[in-house]
């Protein structure tokens, strides 16, 4: 199985096959926590990140992208500046070809308390507006903007990691849901707080929530009334793949996922993220349809011989050098 400079598609599948069925799985998982220094600056950076003033954004291991929400003296809340930033944040995330995985988290003792509304209560509250359609037109457009905030992640092709720790209120559950993978501290907790300060959520929670939870009446009894659910449940619920017993173990955890996939072919990791997004809103047929259009020029890649003679040599996809994406 040694590599070619331009492989021919139609004797990927038969090759991969043969390369499978007669490697062994690598002795060297790559698996290995980062050093103490890295994982400290991770868990505590100075402050902001130019020309951010609510997010600390920071390269803590080659090809993945810290992004720290960093109010800690307001518990993370989400004012103004905010929602503009990780628009922007994510936006640049999506085109940087160095990146190709990002870990979100909080700073402080908490992840997020949700929306700011000493921040916001003009806009929320007293929308501008001389009549009822043009201050409704206003605040559609003050909610589509919100929105954008998270749907940026999800549309983001580098998987995102979320570490939460402490409490993830309201606004932290819209960000969290719209995030690839979710891992919590044992002292985590989670509120769909919208309820209790009148009005039903409105920047993805009740669009996205369903989906990553199975029950819908687990998803209705959350919403409607506001009741807080700890780490033990999220995970049994599937709202969060692993619990960790404090936040520097959660760092030191998603940190080393991060790298694990930021290890493989970039190729078949945005295209994986890009079909799993695709399924989950289509049917079966649509979503094989789709893949099947998605990988008829994306198995045209060098990627995939690099990474089965790196398998047939036992090596971990970690020590392919896989080019750009």
């Amino acid at each position: 199985c040694s590599p070619i400079s331009r492989p021919v598609a139609g004797s990927f599948l038969s090759l991969w096959i043969m390369c499978v069925s007669l490697s062994v799985p690598p002795s060297d998982s790559g698996s290995r926590l980062s050093s103490p220094a890295v994982l400290r600056a991770m868990s505590s950076s100075a402050g902001p990140t130019p020309p951010y003033t609510t997010l600390a954004v920071s390269r803590p291991a080659p090809a993945v992208t810290h992004v720290e929400i960093h109010r800690p003296d307001k518990r993370n809340a989400m004012n103004k500046a905010f929602w503009r930033e990780m628009v922007e944040c994510f936006s640049e995330i999506s085109e940087d070809q160095d990146c190709r995985a990002v870990v979100v988290s909080g700073a402080g003792k908490t992840f997020t308390a949700g929306i700011d509304i000493v921040d916001l209560a003009g806009e929320v509250l007293q929308p501008r507006g001389d009549d009822t359609a043009r201050i409704s037109y206003n605040i559609r457009k003050t909610i589509t903007h919100f929105q954008e905030s998270f749907s940026a992640i999800e549309r983001c092709p580098k998987p995102v990691l979320v570490a939460i720790h402490g409490a993830c209120v309201g606004g932290g559950v819209d960000l969290i849901t719209a995030c690839d993978i979710r891992l919590c501290t044992q002292d985590a907790w989670f509120q769909v707080k919208e309820v209790d300060i009148g009005l039903a959520a409105d920047v993805g929670t009740l669009q996205r929530l369903p989906k990553v939870i199975g029950s819908r009446s687990l998803v209705n009894e959350l919403a409607l009334t506001a009741r807080k659910m700890y780490a033990d449940e999220a995970k049994s619920s599937g709202l969060v793949s692993r619990v960790f017993q404090h936040k520097a173990a959660l760092m030191a955890g998603a940190l080393e996922m991060a790298e694990e996939i930021a290890g493989r072919s970039p190729v078949a990791v945005q295209g994986t993220k890009i079909n799993l997004l695709y399924s989950r809103d289509h049917s079966v047929e649509e979503g094989l349809q789709f893949m099947a259009a998605w990988n008829m020029s994306m198995l045209q890649t060098a990627d995939l011989m690099k990474s089965a003679q790196a398998s047939m040599e036992k090596k971990s996809p970690r020590t392919v050098a896989f080019a750009k994406l």
